[in-house]
């Protein structure tokens, strides 16, 4: 193991922005769910009356799990965290196996600090290090957060053993899926298809009769770990196992195959290229096309839990204090309009990031000389770069109408109708151009600044909660391109914030434009 401590401090030193954001937004989310609980259901009756409608709820329990002690205010309160901002946990933990490990390969980064004095497996093994400690942090953090926000000492740590095992479990997933293609792409795509089936697997276990599918899950052993109400110590041996199993198995395969190599070889592209590659934007939309169907097939699923949500939302917050609350805004139809309008806030968010990934892509090609490459060929400079912003842009505006669309299919019995639910999509839309549009400024002033959409995102996330509990000023959070979208279909479309938010990400996505032409490649 030769160089694996200064291989390990120097990638939690160059992934310190991604985890120290992660992190963040996953203790902000652990917190506000915490302290909100208790005084949304302030009586025994309502939190037991709370999470027995979860309960009731197919959707609920497919998208959160079931609350298996519906009178624990812990288990109610960490409904969402338990299971699904668990995928967040293992998704950071995959990105950051892959990224230091596929990516430096793919690279050749890895070649290069092969030549110096480092154990061949010293990568491999620094890399499941650095999410290991990572998935400690967050997971001590989250414990931290659970206590602030005034939960049982002993129950905080229990669930955050949970997601201590779900991140180690995702880490070993990231090493062993590293292993089996040349490509980092298809690594990240396989992995993503791991963690699908992983949460499929315990939706469907918690739905259905077919209950030992939970047990095959890491997701639903983070239920069955029962940590607010008599916990299960063993369970989370489970993870540790299967971390441990997973990462030797890399281990093995690491060990056997040549460095740069996959052990499912890379098959050879066609000799001649086909004519509809011949510009930029079908070269990139064959890059990305795959990416951009899992998006899809995603957004309409995503879109259709949401929708299976909105029915019940009456019956889930049925306490005296929400009741109080639906009378003044107007009844159970006004609270589902504002629950559509909070869903697709959140949908919106999740969307930036495709147009995050295409911009951050389009950096990385142009670091790795393939851009290069394209313009070499008659290309020109300007019109590589519409091919990236148009992708970017068009994308997470297609997205969006396929969230919409499918919330309006799925949202049969509520009191709004499906062309609120789609209007009130479509009016994100703005505010996600503009969130790609300072993404393309930051790829036209340097290439490795391309990442720079995803800090982006989590920033714009978080400056409206965080100047609500700091009591800052309204223009703090006015700083946030979300904050200025009507809240359809609970208030009606305001035209003037649409327009001004178009015109802010056209003026911007023409100032990359003429930014790109001038800087140098490279």
């Amino acid at each position: 193991m030769t160089g694996l401590g200064r291989l390990t401090r120097f990638s939690l030193r160059r992934s310190r922005i991604l985890i120290g954001a992660w992190t963040a937004v996953l203790t902000l989310f652990v917190y506000t769910s915490a302290a909100a609980t208790d005084s949304l259901y302030k009586t025994p009756a309502d939190q037991i009356s709370a999470a027995e409608s979860i309960n009731t709820s197919s959707a609920l329990v497919a998208l959160y799990g079931p609350i298996l002690d519906v009178t624990s205010l812990g288990e109610l309160a960490m409904t969402k965290t338990t299971v699904t901002y668990a995928v967040l946990v293992m998704a950071l933990a995959i990105a950051l196996v892959r990224r230091h490990t596929r990516v430096e390969e793919e690279s050749g980064r890895a070649e290069l600090i092969g030549g110096l004095a480092v154990d061949p497996r010293a990568p491999l093994v620094s890399a499941v290090l650095v999410g290991a400690l990572t998935s400690l942090l967050i997971a001590v953090l989250a414990a931290v957060a659970d206590i602030a926000g005034g939960l049982p000492v002993a129950g905080s740590v229990w669930f955050a053993g949970s997601w201590l095992g779900v991140g180690l479990v995702g880490t070993g997933v990231g090493a062993l899926c590293a292993q089996l293609s040349p490509n980092a792409r298809t690594c990240g795509a396989v992995a993503a298809g791991v963690v699908a089936v992983l949460y499929a697997m315990r939706a469907l276990g918690d739905t259905t009769s077919a209950h030992w599918l939970s047990w095959l899950s890491p997701f639903g052993w983070s239920t069955q770990l029962r940590a607010w109400s008599d916990p299960r110590g063993w369970v989370l041996l489970l993870d540790l196992l299967l971390a441990v199993a997973l990462s030797a198995v890399a281990l093995g395969l690491r060990a056997r195959r040549d460095l740069g190599a996959g052990l499912f070889p890379e098959r050879p592209g066609p000799a001649v290229g086909s004519p509809r590659l011949a510009d930029a934007l079908a070269l990139n939309l064959k890059v990305h096309a795959t990416s951009l169907v899992v998006w899809t097939v995603a957004c309409a699923v995503l879109g259709a839990l949401m929708a299976a949500i909105v029915p019940s939302i009456g019956s889930i917050l049925d306490s005296a204090g929400t009741r109080d609350l639906m009378e003044r805004i107007g009844g159970v139809g006004a609270l589902q309009e504002t629950l559509v309008a909070a869903l697709v806030s959140v949908a919106a968010i999740i969307v930036s990031c495709f147009a995050a990934s295409v911009v951050g892509h389009g950096g990385g090609e142009e670091n790795d000389g393939r851009t290069e490459e394209v313009l070499a060929t008659a290309t020109e400079r300007s019109t590589t770069f519409l091919a990236v912003a148009l992708l970017a842009l068009g994308g997470v505006a297609w997205l969006l109408v396929v969230t919409g669309a499918a919330m309006a299919v799925g949202a049969v019995g509520a009191a709004v109708s499906a062309g609120q639910v789609l209007a009130a999509a479509l009016v994100q839309i703005p505010a996600v151009w503009v969130v790609a549009a300072l993404a393309l400024l930051a790829l036209s002033w340097h290439s490795r600044w391309a990442v720079a959409g995803w800090g982006l995102i989590v920033a714009f996330f978080l400056v409206g909660p965080l100047a609500e509990l700091l009591q800052l000023p309204g223009w703090v959070a006015g700083l946030s391109p979300y904050s200025h979208v009507p809240k359809v279909p609970a208030d009606p479309v305001s035209v003037g914030p649409l327009l001004g938010l178009t015109a802010a990400a056209a003026v911007v996505v023409a100032t990359a434009w003429w930014r790109y032409r001038e800087r140098d490649i490279g």
